[in-house]
């Protein structure tokens, strides 16, 4: 057992190596929290309505992805405390104590609550393509091993084992995409926005959809814990390679949902890739919906949990450790409200929108305070944003602002049945929202 620690010594250059890659092990929690059900449901779908038109998005969800993500581990880094702890320093008291502790507390933990019921379902639903066994022993089987591994593990090796899950998803979707042979003319075109079609309100819906599903607010405090005492080129570049590799899933998702030709649903599209590619490809698609699901409802329960020691935690308290009870209640609370909800035996969709609704919700908030943060000097120091930072910073903080109002509404009409308003008009104006709010954060933060 001492070979490799005395090689590692003994080669620089191989050190160097093996820590990029227990970076690279680290970082694809992140990749695993948000390819879940949700995503699945949202490239597959956008898929076998538009084909490979939509590409861009993912491509610019993952740049989006990735800012917010840098933000909070550079935070992290520079405090040596998570995006938690850090909101807790900077409104100690009065009503900017008691605003975020309810609504970021409150929603993160609801919100979580809301994708876990997402993933469990979506995951026994990719299970029973392929396993003949009664829904309630899938679902129970699924939350014990989800269970186990939190309660066996510490974040660290639990965002560790999610690399196993990443590989999984990878082989079932990018094999069953890559046997559709795409040709790579319109994959590359896929990659380019076009103006006409984008304006057309289903296809709008679809990259909204895209985008939402991928830039998950709960990720954020995921990963700002996972960052602390990381080195920062590290963490850029572990973060980078796993946010890469998850939008890469994401296309190979998108390019297997082509294969729907009618209404989309998890079985509808199992049937069209046994009748396609054989029955391999049906098992191929449930091994990828399983591991999705089950890597998503691992880190979600573990994000809630990692986000209420950062809000409430005293560091001195041992009962906020990964093995602590309070830890632990947390995430069981989360992981038994999945549970719960999928043992009732409800349809994943309507799962999938109330955690949108809570994304949207929440989404543009956590985006403002974390951007107000990295414009705080007294805080960061040096690694406070440049301008280059806060363009990209400001651009996200417009896109999650319109894609929280929109998901917002959208949430509204499919609850009350009223019509969406005409993007047209809705989305520039979200995005002046955005834009305003976004330097309203950042004049505050110069304060």
């Amino acid at each position: 057992m001492r070979a490799p620690d005395c090689l590692g010594a003994g080669h620089p250059a191989q050190a160097v190596t093996m820590r990029r890659f227990g970076s690279l092990l680290l970082w694809s929690a992140i990749a695993a929290a948000f390819i879940g059900p949700g995503t699945v449901t949202a490239a597959s779908s956008a898929g076998a309505q538009f084909g490979t038109a939509v590409l861009w998005a993912i491509v610019f969800s993952g740049v989006a992805t990735f800012t917010l993500q840098e933000f909070a581990g550079r935070l992290s880094i520079a405090t040596g405390r998570d995006l938690g702890a850090v909101l807790s320093q900077r409104y100690p008291s009065g009503y900017g104590r008691l605003f975020v502790v309810a609504l970021v507390a409150g929603a993160i933990l609801l919100g979580c609550a809301a994708y876990e019921a997402g993933n469990i379902l979506g995951g026994v639903a990719g299970a029973m393509l392929a396993i003949d066994l009664p829904r309630e022993v899938l679902t129970l089987s699924l939350a014990a091993v989800a269970a186990t591994l939190l309660l066996l593990g510490s974040p660290t090796r639990i965002a560790q084992a999610m690399a196993l899950f990443i590989g999984l998803m990878g082989i079932g979707f990018l094999t069953v995409a890559a046997s559709f042979s795409p040709p790579l003319a319109d994959l590359l075109a896929g990659l380019i926005p076009d103006p006409e079609f984008s304006a057309d309100d289903m296809a709008l819906l679809a990259v909204l959809a895209l985008v939402g599903t991928t830039v998950v607010p709960y990720n954020l405090f995921l990963g700002s814990a996972l960052a602390r005492g990381q080195d920062l080129r590290e963490m850029r570049g572990g973060l980078a390679i796993s946010v890469g590799i998850g939008a890469l899933i994401t296309a190979a998702i998108l390019v297997v949902g082509t294969a729907v030709a009618g209404e989309f649903s998890f079985e509808a599209l199992a049937d069209a890739l046994a009748a396609r590619l054989g029955e391999w490809a049906r098992i191929g698609f449930a091994l990828g919906l399983l591991a999705a699901g089950l890597s998503s409802a691992v880190t979600a329960a573990l994000a809630a949990a990692l986000t209420a020691r950062g809000l409430f935690a005293n560091e001195s308290d041992p009962r906020w450790e990964a093995r602590g009870l309070y830890f632990r209640l947390v995430w069981a609370a989360v992981l038994g409200t999945g549970t719960l909800l999928g043992l009732a035996d409800i349809r994943p969709g309507p799962a999938i929108i109330a955690a949108q609704a809570f994304n949207g919700a929440l989404l543009p908030l956590v985006a403002m305070f974390l951007f107000a943060a990295m414009n705080d000097d007294d805080l960061l120091g040096d690694q406070a944003n440049g301008p280059l930072a806060n363009a990209f910073g400001l651009l996200v903080v417009a896109l999650a602002t319109m894609l929280g109002l929109v998901a917002l509404l959208r949430a509204g009409s499919v609850a009350f049945a009223y019509q969406l308003p005409d993007p047209d008009w809705m989305l520039p104006v979200l995005a002046i929202v955005g834009v305003a709010l976004g330097r309203a954060a950042m004049k505050r933060a110069d304060r």
